[in-house]
């Protein structure tokens, strides 16, 4: 049987059955820890990550079923296999109606209980793998923030997303224009239908065209086959045309016919096709300069700015930093499949102090690297360490 890895807790009163299983996974390639009884065994649970618990159920001061119910209230990803030289077929149902991965009996046989924890982790690995895709594909992150500027937004978001208006949102590269959006269709009538989102500063000049409103085939050299284009793709949900000041003047001029007429035509097409879309434009350029330069069309801009929104740069809002810094802690503990770390008043103050050019988005990264970087708690010497004050 090939090597394994990972880190195991095992919980049993008895020294004998510690130092066996401690022998038996170690060669194996398992990182072992040992408690001699559940009360240990629940602290260590609480502060630390195991792959696979190993839990006697007969121990005194908490025995193993009751170590089985507090430990999946703390993390019932964790696969817990419970092993007993007095159990019985009640007892062994009772434990995975409990929450148990599996029971082994004493003294257990090392090839099944290799093949029980093999199983456990492939399990725990893929269970882990299917919430981390899930709550990225579906989580729409909170707004966090209780300053003026973020309450304002907030106010504007349950007001303006209930409507077809459509709304122009402003700020800095990383302040959460994307976020804003995400919100105006998870509150909309709109919600159950697709928001897609199209960064338009990341997509050629050339092809913007094709990648809003589609192609047929053959209409450029290589246009293979026909295309779908976001517009379409986004009928009856909304469209999120990011960094929409990047957009080409022909571009332009196509998405102001789409919002005039609501109707499209593909790139090669002659056909036109009815969409409706609501649009949702974001930028952190100044549009009116933009308008005044002749690299943006004043018509278009006054189609996408019925309502606007101006999302503040965290340097305006550092008294939200701590909820920042809170949410962040939870969410890269989740991702991780960690217990949340702590971390202290100083080191939050030290964060405040930060110039944060980068907004939202390089306050993540440095709260997830002080996360891997620090110890058991963030503290201000970890911040000047891993971080440019």
């Amino acid at each position: 049987m090939a090597k394994l890895s990972g880190n195991i807790l095992i919980i049993d009163d008895e020294r004998s059955i510690r130092k066996t299983l401690n022998e038996i996974l170690s060669y194996e390639g398992f990182k072992i820890e040992e408690a001699t009884d559940g009360e240990e065994g629940l602290k260590l649970f609480s502060e630390k990550t195991y792959d696979v618990v190993l839990c006697d159920i007969k121990m005194p001061k908490m025995d193993g079923l009751e170590f089985l119910v507090k430990a999946g209230e703390i993390n019932s990803d964790v696969p817990i296999i419970m092993i007993s030289g007095h159990g019985t077929i009640e007892t062994a149902v009772d434990a995975v109606k409990k929450g148990a991965y599996d029971y082994v009996a004493k003294p257990p046989d090392l090839n099944r209980l290799l093949i029980t924890i093999r199983n456990a982790l492939d399990k725990s690995s893929l269970n882990k793998e299917t919430k981390t895709l899930r709550r990225k594909i579906n989580r729409v992150d909170e707004m966090i923030g209780e300053s003026d500027g973020m309450k304002k937004i907030k106010d504007t978001i349950e007001k303006v997303a209930p409507t077809d208006a459509r709304v122009l949102i402003t700020g800095d590269n990383g302040a959460g224009k994307e976020l804003v959006a995400k919100w105006l269709h998870a509150k909309s009538k709109r919600a159950e239908q697709s928001l897609i989102e199209v960064n338009c500063a990341a997509i050629p000049s050339e092809l913007i065209e094709s990648e809003l409103f589609g192609h047929e085939k053959g209409s450029f050299t290589s246009a293979i086959k026909q295309r779908i284009g976001k517009f379409e793709l986004a009928n009856g949900g909304t469209l999120f045309l990011d960094e929409v000041g990047d957009m080409s003047l022909n571009a332009q001029a196509k998405v102001l016919r789409a919002l005039q007429e609501g109707k499209i035509t593909r790139v090669g097409g002659d056909k036109e096709i009815n969409v409706d879309v609501r649009v949702i434009a974001a930028t952190n350029k100044n549009l009116l300069k933009e308008v005044e330069e002749k690299s943006f069309r004043i018509d278009l801009y006054h189609r996408l700015n019925v309502i606007l929104i101006h999302v503040p740069s965290l340097n305006e809002r550092k008294e939200d930093i701590p909820l920042l810094i809170d949410k962040f802690l939870g969410d890269i503990a989740e991702d991780y499949g960690q217990v949340k770390k702590d971390i202290d008043k100083k080191a939050v103050e030290a964060l405040q102090r930060h110039n944060w050019s980068g907004n939202i988005r390089e306050l993540r990264n440095v709260v997830e690297r002080l996360v891997i970087l620090s110890g058991k708690v963030i503290t201000e010497s970890d911040v000047t360490s891993f971080v440019l004050i």
